[in-house]
C-alpha cells in the first residue's frame, strides 16, 4: 500500500516562497509517476505539476515559471518549490503517486498553503 506524507505548507505573504515535500513509501519510487494537485475552497482539485518516472515534467499554465517540481529517488521524495506566490495559490496541496503498471491513484492527506496579500 502506497503511503504519501506531505509537509512544508504554511502561511506566507504574496511574493514569498515555500517548498513542499512528499515522502512516499510502499512503492518502488523510481518506477512511480508523481504529481502535485491543489484544491481551493469551492473549486475542483486541479493538477499543478507532474514528473514521470523518466523525469518528464509538466506544469499547469498558471504556475509555469514560478513553481518547480523535482524528485529525489534516493529519498523517495518529490518536491514542489513555489516562488512568487500569489493569493490565488492558496489551497490544500495534495501529493499523488501512480506506480508503473497501476491505474490506482494514491493520495496524501494534503498540506495547507495560504498566501496573504
Amino acid at each position: 500500500q502506497v503511503q504519501l506524507v506531505e509537509s512544508g505548507g504554511g502561511l506566507v505573504q504574496a511574493g514569498g516562497s515555500l517548498r513542499l515535500s512528499c515522502a512516499a513509501s510502499g512503492t518502488i519510487f523510481s518506477w512511480t509517476a508523481m504529481a502535485w494537485y491543489r484544491q481551493a475552497p469551492g473549486k475542483q482539485r486541479e493538477l499543478v505539476a507532474s514528473i514521470s518516472r523518466g523525469g518528464n515534467i509538466n506544469y499547469a499554465d498558471v504556475v509555469k515559471g514560478r513553481f518547480t517540481i523535482s524528485r529525489d529517488n534516493s529519498k523517495s521524495t518529490v518536491y514542489l518549490q513555489m516562488n512568487s506566490l500569489k493569493p490565488e495559490d492558496t489551497a490544500v496541496y495534495y501529493c499523488n503517486a501512480r506506480p508503473f503498471g497501476s491505474t490506482v491513484e494514491n493520495w496524501g492527506r494534503g498540506t495547507q498553503v495560504t498566501v496573504s496579500s
